[in-house]
């Protein structure tokens, strides 16, 4: 794995935000139209939403955060990898500093929401190989049977 410096961000950095529009598009295209849940940049300011980027010297590798659904329970938000970046372990690092920050700040359960689809099917394998497993909906999720939640207990 490459060496990476994780740091909280305040999603003011136009390589950050360029990386957002990114990721959004993306997720609007490999997504059902009311099958888009990803972040637009005022819900990643919220102030119950911590935001990290991930960086190799200057260069923006990625990006994830955790949004507060109550006060032991957080969700992964808006996990991506800088297109350059892919199958560098950006997403593995990522992955293990939301869990190391949720447990940091108290949160019991760490919970997701991700696609079905073949187009997930990496990210549903990395979450697996951390312990994450299926789950019903929680939060405001339902059940579309496009999306998948899953959960762990950290």
């Amino acid at each position: 794995m490459d060496d990476f410096t994780i740091r909280t961000d305040d999603l003011t950095d136009p390589r950050v935000l360029a990386l957002l529009d990114y990721h959004l598009a993306e997720m609007v295209r490999v997504s059902p139209p009311d099958g888009v849940n990803a972040l637009p940049l005022d819900g990643l300011k919220d102030p119950g939403v911590t935001f990290f980027t991930l960086w190799q010297d200057e260069d923006l590798a990625g990006f994830g955060a955790l949004k507060r659904v109550s006060a032991d329970h957080a969700e992964l938000k808006s996990m991506r990898t800088a297109p350059a970046f892919l199958r560098r372990g950006v997403g593995e690092a990522i992955l293990c500093h939301l869990i190391d920050a949720a447990r940091g700040f108290g949160y019991q359960r760490l919970s997701l929401e991700t696609g079905r689809t073949a187009d997930y099917d990496a990210a549903r394998a990395l979450y697996r190989k951390y312990g994450f497993a299926d789950c019903p909906p929680f939060a405001s999720y339902r059940d579309d049977g496009f999306s998948q939640c899953m959960t762990r207990r950290i």
